[in-house]
């Protein structure tokens, strides 16, 4: 094979993929308009005032594993404590803080030291002491340092309510996101988890832990990962989840029946992506178990978080995402093409093998073999416009429906100037931000081949003026 044949049939090849690609994707969304259309029909009819003082909704456990979080913890916690929810309590895991965390919590809640037991359902570091407040609506677990699953699995034994929603102790959740998001495992015995939608905080308007003001940000990089926050999840985990075939739910709001999360093994302390590993795992388990269940995604319950104003830390954020879900897929590739384990095994899991871990290395290779075959005259004006339409426009086109399903149906946006400003940023990604993104996610796959386990600093600013802090 000479070298022009081998550039042009590398083309045909990417080009083909793409198509591949961004079917999958177009059938995704069709699923998601619909579900998404029936959800808010349904809204209209929701009953929340009935559900809200109703006695027969099971109470939550909402987890919070907290490290070196004393600038903050506070807040947060009134914040959770005022969520609208019949009964409710805030378990904290102060995950071996340095800081004066566990101090802060003390004097502002008036902590008391409890004999209140911690079921050892799972394995976690040693607990140091469990305290209460007075009402005992807030329960804090202080223990030896052994990460955030290990945290998360020190509050999943502490809880003391069927239901535990897991939360990081740096989002800000609506009043009623948790009434919302709780609302399938109410209303049906077989739903096992389910996921909210997680929104960009960066540019609202925030006051006394609350989101009284959405507005994009101010800055090109937040507003990027508006878009991609609004295609990930309205596009791709509604129509997942339709499927029964969700295998994210995202670490930063989600609820889960605590009796599976147990029977699963609670989440894994040797990965960098424990919120995918940890839904995966209980497909599995439950499918082999031959249990009848749901995972669901609810597109309205929200919680708002602070994502990456810098490159550096934007990298290091999808670098960690990547080998997460390289991580995930390999320990549970039996399940692969597996027809035992239903639409998870021959939709979910193929669809992440071919288009979310290899799809950066075919989109690479995509963009290197079409340069050079226009710089060589192997490729025509054609067919080049051909690829271009179809590896960018086919993306713009796509971003800009998922901004356009944001506005039809849920409308967070109130300005038209937020809505024109997403739709060119919708546009705009697909000129070098994601063709950056590519290259990280590449190089993320060397980067688990090389067996890093890092899980990077994360850098923010919080939602009001003041210095970066530094989380994990």
């Amino acid at each position: 094979m000479t070298l022009a044949q081998f550039l042009l049939a590398a083309n045909y090849f990417v080009l083909g993929y793409f198509l591949l690609i961004n079917g999958v994707y177009a059938l995704l969304y069709v699923i998601s308009f619909f579900e998404i259309a029936d959800y808010t029909r349904r809204e209209v009819f929701s009953g929340f005032p009935e559900l809200f003082a109703s006695s027969y909704a099971p109470p939550v456990s909402v987890i919070v594993p907290a490290y070196n979080e004393e600038a903050t913890i506070a807040e947060s916690v009134r914040s959770l404590l005022s969520l609208r929810y019949p009964l409710h309590e805030v378990v904290v895991v102060n995950d071996g803080s340095s800081d004066g965390t566990l101090e802060v919590l003390g004097k502002s809640f008036d902590l008391w030291e409890s004999d209140r037991p911690v079921r050892r359902q799972l394995e976690t570091a040693p607990i140091r002491g469990v305290y209460v407040s007075s009402d005992e609506r807030l329960v804090v677990v202080d223990k030896e340092n052994g990460g955030k699953a290990d945290a998360l699995n020190a509050g999943i034994c502490a809880a003391g309510y069927p239901l535990v929603c897991c939360v990081d102790a740096d989002i800000i959740l609506e009043e009623d996101a948790l009434l919302r998001a709780a609302r399938p495992a109410i209303e049906y015995s077989d739903v096992a988890a389910v996921g909210g939608i997680v929104r960009v905080a960066n540019g609202c308007e925030v006051d006394s832990g609350r989101v009284v003001e959405v507005r994009t940000p101010r800055e090109v990089l937040p507003t990027l990962q508006v878009v991609e926050y609004l295609r990930a999840f309205l596009a791709g985990r509604t129509g997942w989840s339709r499927l029964n075939a969700l295998l994210i739910i995202s670490g930063a709001f989600g609820i889960f029946r605590r009796s599976d999360l147990i029977s699963a093994g609670g989440c894994s302390d040797d990965t960098v992506g424990e919120d995918m590993e940890l839904v995966t795992r209980m497909h599995r388990t439950l499918r082999e178990g031959r249990r009848k269940y749901r995972v669901v995604f609810v597109p309205d319950p929200v919680a708002w978080t602070e994502v990456p104003s810098t490159l550096r830390v934007l990298r290091r954020q999808r670098d960690r995402w990547h080998r997460g879900l390289i991580d995930t897929l390999i320990r549970h590739r039996r399940m692969l093409f597996n027809p035992r384990y239903g639409t998870v095994g021959l939709l979910a899991m193929p669809y992440y093998f071919l288009f979310e871990l290899l799809g950066p290395v075919v989109e690479l290779l995509g963009y290197a073999t079409f340069i050079v075959g226009l710089l060589l005259g192997v490729l025509n004006v054609p067919f080049a416009l051909a690829f271009f339409a179809v590896a960018v426009g086919l993306g713009s086109l796509l971003s800009v429906a998922a901004v356009f399903m944001e506005e039809m149906r849920l409308r967070r946006y109130p300005r038209w100037t937020d809505f024109l400003k997403l739709v060119l940023y919708g546009v705009l990604e697909n000129f070098g931000y994601r063709q950056l993104n590519t290259l990280w996610r590449v190089a993320a796959i060397v980067s688990y081949l090389r067996r890093n386990t890092d899980w990077g600093s994360m850098e923010r600013r919080g939602f009001g003026p003041g210095e970066p802090e530094k989380g994990r």
